[in-house]
């Protein structure tokens, strides 16, 4: 060390703890949902709880449907164990090893209990893209020359090209899939709202219908990699195994919310009309659509000489 720094390595990498992407995607939303909050107080009336209602809830979808593309949980798995923490060392380390399974690739978490352990902080969150665009095995090779610690290596090595596991290509063309399912039931869910602000009612139920059913293909695409099984993943004794996690179950959650909603749009259409008309403000004043005139004003010079 020269002055408490290391001369030739660069300095150990923190563990990320949200995704850039993610972030600027939340932001976003949040902002629309602000600029609405400000003009509520101008709605009269029970339409105010009816725009607030509806509109709360439509951004709720669309930023659902944009962040899980990011997010890095829709597989999750943790394991405790003692296990070597560099290669060709036979110290061991007591760690935390998860393993989250995204769209766009994997990301391997290292936390040892306690965190300072052998005079170093263990604390790793490294990802590995396989994403069309992106390259899995070079990521791993780079992890490789970093020097990363011995389990994130074996658990990423279990998706790449190489492994016997066979895995890679199937998360891959899953997770592409999917994506792009979302990406379609993203711009249903804006056609929605475009129609909804229309007298066409119905017609946005239907595309409310839609975007529910591609956020469940979307489902049935990345569960098809359940027809592959995963390797075993072993730590001494200790086995990590991956479950569905809170980005599958969001968009479970989400599709069936859609279908809820499309489904009894639809019905109200055909059963109360005035009521639907009146929870989206297009209902129109029957004292003013029914009204007469109640002064005719003719002009006297018109009428001689029409006689």
């Amino acid at each position: 060390l020269f002055d408490g720094i290391y001369p030739f390595y660069p300095q150990q990498r923190k563990a990320a703890a949200f995704d850039i992407s993610t972030i600027i995607v939340i932001v976003v939303f949040l902002a629309l949902a602000c600029s609405f909050l400000l003009i509520i107080p101008g709605i009269r009336g029970r339409a105010r709880l009816y725009w607030t209602l509806r509109v709360l809830l439509s951004l709720f979808v669309g930023v659902v449907i944009v962040v899980v593309q990011f997010t890095g949980d829709w597989e999750t798995g943790w394991v405790q164990a003692n296990t070597s923490y560099k290669s060709f060392s036979p110290v061991q380390v007591n760690a935390d090893i998860g393993l989250h399974i995204g769209l766009a690739g994997v990301n391997v978490t290292l936390r040892g209990n306690p965190v300072n352990q052998i005079n170093e902080t263990i604390d790793y969150n490294e990802h590995f893209p396989w994403d069309f665009g992106a390259d899995y095995d070079h990521s791993y090779s780079e992890g490789l020359h970093k020097g990363l610690p011995s389990p994130i290596l074996y658990v990423a090595e279990k998706f790449s090209r190489q492994s016997p596991c066979a895995v890679h290509r199937q998360y891959r063309i899953a997770g592409h899939y999917a994506s792009a399912m979302l990406w379609v039931a993203f711009c249903s869910w804006i056609i929605s709202n475009i129609l909804f602000s229309m007298p066409v009612i119905i017609y946005g139920g239907y595309m409310l219908l839609v975007t529910g059913a591609f956020t469940i293909f979307s489902l049935l695409s990345f569960s098809t990699v359940r027809n592959s099984p995963l390797c075993p993943i072993q730590f001494g004794t200790r086995s990590l195994h991956v479950a569905y996690g809170g980005s599958f179950w969001l968009m479970l959650a989400i599709g069936l919310l859609c279908f809820v909603f499309g489904i009894t749009i639809v019905a109200m259409h055909h059963l109360n009309l005035d009521l639907l008309k009146t929870f989206f403000d297009l209902r129109e004043d029957k004292a003013e659509e029914y009204q007469e005139m109640p002064e005719v004003f003719i002009n006297p010079h018109f009428v001689n000489t029409g006689l």
